[in-house]
């Protein structure tokens, strides 16, 4: 059986240092501050007893729990991000543990009025008589993904020291900028040497997840000509107008605020301008490749419409590929998501399996030769202050690695 304060303190550790990372810098990690945790979890590894553990210059870190069964077992990985994201702070977290959850409002931080609601954040319903733990309103909480870090190291300590249950060779990993898309950039996955990986960076219990968005980000460049208001007839070119006519010409209903589930969009992320020029950013995110191209089409298509009507010159379009369906690659190896499926059923967990509306980790080390689905790590209202964690849902998470474990080697022999 898990100890549970163990477990608890475990998280609290890692969620009190600041790991957030920065979208501004070149550099990996993004922030020097990623590395204080980095150089505790090598540290932890090494004091658990896992082999192989390293770090490298990017604050990369792998390890081994070696295979305790004499016949062959295919080596799966664990992998989870230690940033935390820059849409909220991440500065003196004081994490609050509120036992024994019995509905109704959680005061946050009294004196500024914060309150944690199942009015409004329903799935608090779903965990009366839970752990709950919240912010204190001032800032994140990091439980995506320290929940899930905890989650690993905890299964890897358990499995260390109950050598009956048997399993193959496990490697584990952890990253760095996650929250800024650069997670798997310098992910070497041939160092990494796993057949198949989950990702532990799920939201709500039951999560498993294989099919992510397509994603690309389109930038667009608007040209104009000024001149004196006075004296501008049939020689003024407004860029601001004609960005404005190119936000018009979209569909009005396919933005994230009004679709679910499979439906794709375009979000508009930044815009800004003058007369002489202005700037629109894009994401495009769609679930179905066919769509997807569509989609990207469709920008390149309205640019060149306004420039057949303003110019050549008054319009320039990029659009870049940022990350792709994880699906394609999973579905040839579905058997690794049946196992996590039948894990999660074995410990009484309803499995969810639904499509991400966004992307991971991944996504992207599925195409450079790991399928990897993502699993729940247990948390809600990621990347702000009415971020929670049940702890059961942690705990429930650390079961269902020790379960996958066990259940690959035995099907394996």
């Amino acid at each position: 059986m898990l100890d549970t304060k163990q477990l608890l303190d475990r998280f609290i550790s890692y969620v009190t240092i600041d790991t957030q990372s920065d979208p501004h810098s070149k550099s990996t990690p993004s922030t020097d501050k990623q590395w204080n945790l980095a150089k505790k979890l090598h540290q932890e590894l090494l004091d658990i007893g896992l082999e192989d553990v390293s770090i490298d210059e990017n604050a990369y870190i792998m390890a081994t729990l070696p295979s305790n069964v004499s016949h062959e077992v295919p080596t799966i990985g664990f992998i989870s991000h230690f940033d935390t994201s820059p849409d909220f702070s991440g500065t003196n977290v004081k994490p609050q543990i509120h036992e024994n959850y019995q509905g109704g409002d959680i005061i946050l931080n009294k004196a500024k009025d914060i309150i944690l609601s199942p009015a409004y954040f329903e799935d608090l319903n779903k965990y009366i008589g839970n752990t709950i733990i919240t912010t204190d309103g001032t800032t994140l909480l990091g439980a995506d993904d320290k929940a899930g870090v905890t989650e690993i190291v905890s299964a890897m300590a358990y499995l260390i020291k109950h050598p009956e249950i048997k399993h193959g060779k496990i490697r584990v990993g952890f990253t760095p900028d996650e929250e800024i898309g650069r997670g798997a950039h310098k992910f070497d996955v041939e160092k990494f040497g796993a057949e198949y990986a989950y990702t532990m960076d799920g939201s709500e219990i039951g999560e498993l997840e294989y099919e992510n968005f397509n994603a690309a980000e389109a930038k667009i460049h608007f040209h104009g000509r000024i001149v004196h208001p006075g004296y501008a007839k049939g020689k003024l070119k407004n860029a601001m107008y004609m960005a404005t006519e190119f936000v018009e010409s979209l569909p009005k209903n396919e933005v994230p605020e009004k679709t679910e589930g499979y439906e794709g969009f375009f979000h508009l992320t930044d815009m800004n301008g003058e007369v002489e020029k202005a700037y629109l950013h894009y994401i495009i995110r769609d679930h179905d490749k066919t769509k997807f191209e569509a989609r990207k089409e469709l920008i390149y298509k309205l640019g060149q419409l306004l420039k057949d009507k303003y110019g050549e010159d008054a319009i320039t379009v990029e659009v870049n590929d940022q990350y792709f369906n994880m699906k394609e690659q999973v579905l040839p190896v579905k058997h690794i998501v049946d196992i996590a499926e039948e894990a999660m059923k074995s410990l009484d967990i309803t499995p969810i399996l639904k499509p991400i509306r966004g992307g991971t980790d991944g996504a992207q080390l599925s195409y450079m030769g790991l399928p990897c689905p993502n699993i729940f790590a247990g948390g809600h209202n990621f990347h702000g202050k009415f971020e929670y964690l049940p702890l059961e849902n942690l705990i429930k998470a650390t079961e269902v690695i020790i379960k996958i474990a066990e259940l690959t080697a035995k099907k394996s022999n």
